[in-house]
């Protein structure tokens, strides 16, 4: 995985963590961690559009570290 994709894992974590302080709300946790890693991951790839590169998907492909399939 992507020192990126890690550091966003890490933030999203974070996040629900601040959002939800009971430990015996590990689904809601779990979800709210989705759902902000998720964002997070699209936040970054609209970052990385917006630098106006002709192929913007390979340059967010490249920018996380994933392989053409």
């Amino acid at each position: 995985m992507n020192e990126r994709i890690r550091q966003l894992a890490r933030q999203a974590d974070a996040m629900a963590r601040e959002i939800v302080t009971d430990l015996r709300e590990i689904p809601i946790y779990n979800k709210i961690r989705d759902e902000k890693f998720a964002e997070l991951i699209v936040k970054e790839c609209a970052k990385v559009a917006d630098k106006g590169w002709e192929a913007p998907g390979i340059q967010i492909k490249r920018h996380f570290g994933v392989e053409e399939c």
